[in-house]
């Protein structure tokens, strides 16, 4: 975004809302300004981002124990993907959206979300485990050294990374209480929403879930071209209500909790952020009943 932008969806949110701006100064600096909203009586977050800092920003707001203490939040769309707010129904563009969300204040409108939980952070539509967080890795080293996140930038990358893995040592085993473990997995994605991700205008839906359905899964036990090929052209088609299937594909829709064990350090992102690899052992991810308020 340029300053521009924010200046037009600040001058636009201003003239119906008494509103007070901040600029995230660091990582992490979004969700201790959302954490302190609560505290100082405000009623709506409003973030003008990309995922990324609307996840810091739905973790501070989680750190207040009252759902009803809780502000709403409402995503306009400022990053690549946008991925939340396009799922929430949002325009993709900024100057459609906030008078989208100006028309819910204006009538009182809002809803509930649930959120998944990796560790003790909250995600809003997905958390991965392997090529799909390394994807995300390059791309931010990308963006670090002035590239644009273009559809085509993430293309190309993807294929990289894709054809570049180790793909003799698969890292993870998934465990769904009450079923036998599943081993020998290269990635794993668990989407607590529809769709996973967007390819410019195009949705990927591994599964059809919104936000209140459970968390859904999609994981690779090879990476084999046309399987993944073929399971990728099955996410691309919106209207297949089915989920992706196949030898090599592990795949579960409305699961309540499951859990992957690592057997190396693996990269591992969260609503589209990268967080680094994540050590050997436990790495837990379940459905919480947790609630966020968002207007769309």
């Amino acid at each position: 975004m340029t300053g521009r932008d924010a200046g037009l969806v600040v001058r636009a949110l201003g003239s119906r809302l008494q509103l007070d701006t901040r600029q995230t100064q660091y990582r992490g600096h979004a969700g201790k300004l959302a954490a302190a909203s609560a505290s100082e009586g405000y009623d709506l977050v409003v973030t003008f981002s990309g995922d990324g800092t609307v996840n810091e920003v739905v973790n501070g707001l989680m750190q207040v124990p009252e759902p009803t203490e809780r502000p709403a939040i409402a995503a306009v769309p400022g990053g690549g993907a946008n991925v939340f707010a396009r799922t929430l129904g949002l325009p993709p563009d900024a100057g459609g959206a906030v008078q989208r969300i100006l028309a819910a204040v204006a009538a009182g409108e809002r809803r509930k979300i649930g959120l998944g939980l990796a560790g003790d952070r909250y995600f809003t539509f997905s958390a991965g485990l392997g090529i799909d967080a390394e994807v995300i890795a390059d791309m931010e080293r990308q963006r670090a050294r002035g590239r644009r996140g273009t559809v085509a930038a993430y293309l190309r990358t993807a294929v990289r990374r894709y054809y570049g893995t180790d793909r003799r040592r698969p890292a993870l085993t998934l465990q769904v209480p009450g079923e036998s473990p599943v081993s020998s997995l290269f990635m794993g994605v668990v989407t607590n929403s529809s769709p996973w991700t967007y390819l410019g205008s195009h949705p990927v839906r591994p599964a059809h879930a919104d936000f209140s359905s459970g968390l859904d899964l999609f994981a690779l036990r090879r990476l084999r071209t046309l399987t993944t090929l073929a399971a990728l052209g099955h996410m691309m088609h919106s209207n297949n209500e089915e989920l992706p299937a196949g030898r090599d594909v592990v795949s579960a829709s409305a699961l309540s909790e499951l859990a992957f064990a690592a057997d190396r350090p693996i990269a591992f992102h969260i609503d589209g952020e990268y967080l680094g690899e994540n050590g050997v052992g436990r790495v837990p991810v379940c459905a919480r009943r947790a609630l966020c308020y968002s207007v769309t």
